[in-house]
């Protein structure tokens, strides 16, 4: 919604029994159906819409407590949590020694492991807190191997610690994975004490690995961070093909792309395993860059499918919400994937209120899990650019429409909700996520085209309200843009249809498509308009004829606000097109002229100067003055038609307002205003504004003092 908007009733009218109620309705009603000027709203799409878009701008929680109480205590300490542990067979088994060795091959040091290592020296025990496939089992086993434990056993994870101490026998080393903590249930000092001391007699050592949500209570623990992908890599590879060939092989285009994308060790390792291959001459550079498409593709399957490693549904609903808000502001994509995650939730369970955990994970966790980075960066915003936003974004570009087109295809289940929320994005207030719900809709089009248009763009077009029709037309922008095919087909059925929705929303995409399809856009609104049915066309009571009229004149601004776009976005050969046609086509000078007039009101820079102004000044400095004649004739055409001449002048005189903080706007209106007044009338009309502009200035308007000098001939 502009800031043209219409203002609510006010209060006295409120308080009226009939007509203050009446005068709220027709407000909301004027409200409902307000545009937004289609040079922002084209300003909204490119500065908020994904990459692809580009072409288009060539120009609070409790816890239980549980201890022991009374008495002293002698002896050990046995934590039981809830019920009595029951006794039980451990499922705990060694780790055979031809396996440990074989990852020590290759292994790769980093920072983090000689923390641990530091702190298993000392302590005997030591926490790695980190993601799930980030090597956290490969490096507590390094941690042991370096320790010179002999035998290793894999500890079951425990219902309570008084197993796990129960399980630490013999066995010089210990590796206990994905230990499961709570807020109710965390783990604290006094449990670590009581494991240092077990070991400590038994002369082991033990390695737990925790994920970085997990509750751990004034207990000291190593943030894993695994070694940089190139080291991992290397490491793979080098034992292979020799420490000479690594030079030649980490220089190959799909090693490079494979290494920006920050992979997981496990896809690493895999990925190693082609390019021994690739080296060995037993595959070829095409199927090793399609390797990293497979990665890609599996990763994405195991997020949503996975039942071994089971992502949340609230960190499913924040994967498909960074796939619709991809390089975008963090604090906007975990807001709405919230509500998705309501959404969603309602699906899965609609008898359980969805919880949304408020204080949970940390952002650097989330962003970790989805394989997504954090930066700092500059929002664009309606008040100008805002300094210093956090953005999300996914490390492997190709992961967003991947992830969509997954949930929309494989995934139906799932459609209710997203579709659904969808939506709401779409009658959000703020430009960046009505843009970025039509830019998903489109990436949903290129997996679906046929349940796309039904369930999202067909009922955006077939609503009342320019909005929906200006998020439909800016999805069938984007999805040509994404060469989604029928798309050309949709808008031409749609242009010269009799659904008005349908035909605004057609008509606005082809204005926006012009900079990379200028001909086909141009050519189709020019057909379109010549098409039209004229009143006299119609049959029927005055009141059809009313409505008829209200109806044209609706179309006569949704072509000129198509045309407006094509002229600011192209200029020369959508502006000689149409100069041509001035003269002998009264349809198209009727939309001409006031595209033309609409252009000239959009300003740009710190000085907001005109676009057109700024544009006949560049046109007049060429050496072909062609341009500069049409711009010359389009102001002239605009000066001598009646319903046009007060809203002409209007502009003229915002541009010599302008002209007295902006010289170069000045110098333009120098050279323009001499080229407009070569009749009678037009001289009379100028030279009668700036005199107006002069007299009503105080302090008077010294620019217009000065362009009335120099077409006077003073």
């Amino acid at each position: 919604m502009s800031q043209e908007d219409v203002a609510p009733a006010s209060a006295a009218d409120a308080a009226k029994p009939d007509g203050g109620q009446k005068k709220q309705d027709d407000s909301a009603e004027s409200q409902e159906r307000q545009r937004q000027k289609a040079w922002s709203a084209r300003s909204h799409l490119i500065d908020h819409g994904p990459a692809f878009v580009l072409p288009l701008a060539r120009t609070d929680a409790r816890r239980d407590l549980f201890g022991v109480t009374g008495g002293v205590v002698k002896g050990d300490v046995n934590y039981h949590f809830g019920s009595e542990p029951k006794q039980v067979e451990h499922l705990s088994g060694e780790i055979p020694r031809e396996q440990v060795e074989a990852l020590a091959d290759v292994f790769h040091d980093c920072p983090s492991f000689d923390e641990a290592l530091d702190r298993l020296r000392s302590d005997r025990v030591v926490i790695l807190s980190g993601g799930r496939d980030t090597g956290r089992r490969t490096a507590a086993l390094m941690l042991l191997l370096r320790m010179e434990a002999g035998r290793m056993r894999h500890l079951d994870p425990p219902a309570s610690l008084a197993v796990l101490l129960e399980q630490l026998d013999d066995a010089t080393g210990h590796v206990l994975l994905n230990l499961a903590t709570s807020r109710s249930h965390p783990l604290r000092e006094p449990h670590l004490l009581g494991l240092r001391e077990r070991l400590k007699r038994n002369g082991g050592y033990l390695v737990i690995t925790v994920e970085p949500s997990a509750a751990l209570e004034d207990v000291p623990f190593v943030r894993w961070e695994p070694p940089p992908p190139e080291d991992i890599l290397r490491s793979h590879v080098t034992p292979h093909t020799g420490p000479d060939a690594w030079q030649e092989l980490c220089a190959l285009t799909p090693v490079t792309k494979f290494l920006a994308r920050q992979q997981q060790p496990g896809a690493i390792e895999e990925f190693a395993r082609h390019l021994v291959s690739y080296h060995r001459g037993e595959s070829d550079a095409e199927k090793l860059a399609a390797f990293g498409e497979e990665a890609l593709t599996t990763q994405v399957g195991r997020w949503l499918t996975d039942e071994q490693r089971p992502t949340s549904l609230h960190d499913k609903a924040f994967l498909i919400a960074l796939a619709v808000f991809d390089k975008a502001p963090y604090a906007v994509t975990a807001e709405l994937a919230d509500l998705l995650y309501v959404q969603l939730q309602e699906t899965a369970n609609p008898r359980v209120a969805p919880e949304i955990p408020v204080f949970a994970d940390s952002r650097e966790e989330r962003l970790r899990r989805a394989q997504a980075r954090g930066y700092w960066d500059t929002e664009v915003t309606e008040w100008g650019p805002l300094v210093g936003q956090y953005f999300a974004a996914f490390r492997d570009e190709r992961m967003a429409p991947l992830l969509l087109a997954e949930v929309w295809n494989l995934r139906p289940s799932a459609r209710p909700a997203l579709v659904e929320w969808i939506r709401d994005l779409a009658e959000d207030g703020r430009p960046l996520v009505r843009t970025r719900a039509a830019s998903a809709t489109a990436l949903l089009a290129t997996a679906d085209l046929s349940s796309t248009m039904a369930l999202l763009v067909e009922p955006w077009a077939d609503d009342d309200d320019f909005n929906s029709w200006l998020t439909a037309a800016n999805t069938l922008t984007m999805a040509q843009l994404l060469e989604v095919p029928a798309v050309f087909r949709i808008l031409h059925d749609w242009c010269t249809g009799e659904y008005e929705g349908r035909r605004w929303t057609a008509v606005r995409a082809y204005g926006l498509l012009g900079p990379v399809h200028y001909e086909h856009a141009l050519n189709a609104l020019l057909d379109a308009i010549r098409g039209q049915r004229r009143p006299e066309d119609q049959e029927g009571d005055e009141d059809d004829a009313k409505a008829y009229e209200d109806y044209l004149e609706e179309e006569e601004q949704q072509f000129a606000d198509a045309l407006e776009l094509l002229l600011l976005a192209l200029r020369e050969p959508v502006l000689r097109v149409l100069a041509e046609r001035l003269p002998s086509d009264r349809r198209v000078r009727t939309y001409a002229l006031r595209a033309f007039l609409q252009a000239c009101r959009q300003t740009d820079g710190p000085e907001d100067r005109p676009l057109v102004l700024d544009w006949y000044a560049q046109a007049a400095a060429a050496v072909d003055g062609t341009e500069a004649r049409h711009l010359v004739t389009f102001w002239q055409a605009a000066l001598g038609d009646r319903e046009l001449t007060a809203q002409a002048l209007r502009i003229l005189r915002g541009w010599v307002l302008i002209a007295d903080r902006d010289p170069e706007s000045e110098a333009a209106l120098t050279s323009l205003l001499p080229a407009l007044v070569t009749t009678s009338a037009d001289h009379h009309r100028v030279s009668h504004l700036l005199r107006a502009v002069r007299d009503a200035r105080k302090p008077p308007s010294p620019a217009a003092e000065r362009l009335l000098a120099r077409i006077s001939g003073d």
